[in-house]
């Protein structure tokens, strides 16, 4: 599927999109190919002397790009023929990027413009297909994740969300603004968006709880009237995890959030679910959800009713990643996630049947 200007303003499901196999013998680290490489430096006008290298591969493909001397420089997105339904819903994201830092201070690395003075530049592979990429000042810094997500850090990712969430909500878009929607249909549906968890190696009575685990969830943010109204629903990073925040080296903010391609019209609630995705299981998840909400709540109050469906939003959130591990290989994850994602999902599972509020009480 070649993207063009002209493209339906459609929400294409993963499982249409092609699949990432050009890359399938690419790791971390290693010098990107050639075709990508070449039209990253033609993008961007950058010295041929130039380095891309791997940083990882999830929904999209990212490098980092380096000087000849092995300064890096910036980091370049490329996303996937298929995932984004057109230039307009990938230029939308820029935008709310850019206007995040102007109009609110939220720290997070600078767009950068390419050929003709636009965020979205394309690089088209050996096969024809056409690889959308965007560029961001490069800011150095090590991920939470791969630090192993101190609980310490999620106040302040807690009072950043807040932030991002009050400007999401006063922000007029400009024209031809398009992103997709995280309905629950789209975290845990047949076509969930990431891959459907039913599809995980599960045994049929963890499997068959889960299921009623999900029913409940369900129920329990129908039961409290959660829906579409601006009280609720609105613009959110949608997968502002430890992989996507940055604790910095140095500078005046002690974190920096990344990787916004995913964020789209959501639940603001749903965004604190992300916060401890693959973590749930872990001891540490309570601490990590009290901070949180504490640091959210330094901005923006929580009633009674979205405490008790912030437990349900992490539920279907834990189901979500486990349909996304059925569509990605294991180098997306440092390896002690992968492998317990499975089992630490039948475990929240179980957990949340026994009490929904158990991770914010």
């Amino acid at each position: 599927m070649t993207i063009s200007e002209t493209s339906p303003q459609l929400d294409v499901p993963q499982s249409d999109a092609p699949q990432l196999d050009v890359f399938a013998q690419l790791r971390r680290g290693e010098a990107a190919p050639t075709w990508v490489s070449d039209g990253i430096l033609r993008a961007w006008d950058l010295d041929a002397t130039s380095v891309v290298t791997l940083i990882v591969l999830s929904e999209n493909v990212t490098f980092k790009v380096s000087t000849g001397s092995g300064e890096p420089i910036m980091v370049v997105r490329l996303g996937r023929p298929g995932y984004a339904a057109s230039t307009d819903h990938i230029r939308a994201e820029l935008q709310w990027v850019e206007a995040l830092r102007d109009d609110a201070g939220i720290p997070t690395p600078a767009p950068v413009r390419g050929q003709g003075g636009d965020f979205v530049q394309f690089l088209d592979d050996a096969s024809g297909a056409r690889w959308s990429a965007v560029a961001f000042g490069f800011v150095a810094g090590s991920v939470l994740e791969d630090e192993g997500a101190d609980p310490a850090h999620f106040h302040e990712i807690g009072r950043l969300t807040g932030l991002l969430h009050e400007h999401a909500r006063t922000w007029e878009p400009p024209a031809a603004f398009v992103r997709f929607e995280w309905d629950v249909a789209d975290m845990v549906g047949p076509a969930a968006r990431w891959g459907d968890w039913r599809d995980a190696d599960l045994t049929d009575p963890d499997r068959a709880m889960l299921v009623r685990a999900e029913e409940r969830a369900k129920g329990i943010l129908a039961d409290a009237g959660v829906d579409h109204s601006p009280d609720h629903f609105g613009l959110i990073h949608g997968d502002l995890r430890p992989s996507n925040v940055m604790r910095m080296s140095e500078g005046e903010h002690p974190l920096v959030i990344i990787d916004f391609d995913d964020c789209g019209f959501g639940y603001y609630l749903y965004d604190f679910a992300a916060a401890l995705t693959f973590y749930e299981h872990r001891p540490a998840a309570r601490e990590m959800a009290e901070r949180w909400l504490t640091g959210y709540q330094t901005v923006r109050p929580l009633s009674a009713v979205d405490l008790r469906v912030a437990g349900a939003f992490s539920l279907l959130r834990r189901l979500t990643m486990l349909g996304w591990a059925t569509t990605h290989r294991a180098d997306a994850l440092p390896p002690d996630l992968w492998d317990e994602n499975l089992p630490g999902t039948v475990e929240v599972g179980a957990r949340f049947l026994a009490d929904p509020e158990w991770l914010t009480r």
